[in-house]
């Protein structure tokens, strides 16, 4: 299978990717900046994964997403949430996602892959989603995977599909997985903010901590 990757630099796409290549061939790695805090981190650190395994990267710029939300991953007045008790509380889980929450942030970026991943004759549109996090944000479950291949069916003359290696598991399985893959952690960027190291405060940084701790 020939694939298009939306590659955050972080775990979930990293991972996602590396299977891909083991799965068949990756035309081209594709990374967003919408005006993200942590923008130029994600960037370089997708840049570096992506010469570390050969691959295309390019960057797509969206600016008009900032001026549509106001959350705490653009807008530096607003708090970007830092959990210090249980990160899978259901009801905390869901008000923190409120506060990155990036309208239709998934779909738009998928759509957009598709549109490269049909024009280079690929077949699959891959990207990082797990199970902890869809119980909180919808757009990184099964369910959206399969809605929006549907939609995909229609709107590409090739049926594009999107796949994630990693949606049904859990960060520590992810992070079992990458072992396996022989990922190189340390150009990894998984921290909202965009800082000289990873903060080790935020949600994202809690959860891939928490993955690294427990796979030990």
């Amino acid at each position: 299978m020939k694939s298009v990757v939306l590659l955050s630099g972080g775990l979930d796409s990293t991972v996602s990717m590396a299977q891909a290549l083991i799965e068949g061939e990756v035309q081209l790695c594709l990374t967003i900046d919408y005006g993200q805090r942590a923008a130029a981190k994600e960037i370089a650190a997708a840049q570096a994964l992506a010469a570390h395994y050969n691959l295309a990267h390019r960057v797509i710029n969206l600016p008009f997403l900032a001026d549509v939300t106001t959350t705490s991953l653009v807008n530096t007045k607003e708090i970007i949430p830092e959990p210090e008790g249980e990160l899978d509380n259901p009801q905390q889980a869901r008000t923190r996602a409120k506060a990155v929450w990036v309208p239709n942030r998934n779909g738009l970026f998928i759509n957009i892959a598709a549109c490269f991943a049909e024009a280079l004759g690929c077949e699959q549109v891959v990207t990082g989603f797990n199970r902890e996090e869809a119980a909180a944000f919808p757009d990184n479950s099964i369910d959206f995977i399969e809605a929006i291949n549907l939609s995909l069916s229609y709107s590409t003359a090739n049926k594009i599909r999107v796949v994630s290696y990693t949606a049904r598991l859990n960060k520590s399985e992810i992070v079992r997985l990458g072992q396996r893959l022989k990922i190189p952690w340390h150009l990894l960027w998984s921290c909202y903010y965009g800082g000289e190291t990873m903060c080790g405060r935020c949600e994202s940084c809690r959860r891939f901590m928490r993955a690294m701790s427990a796979a030990r």
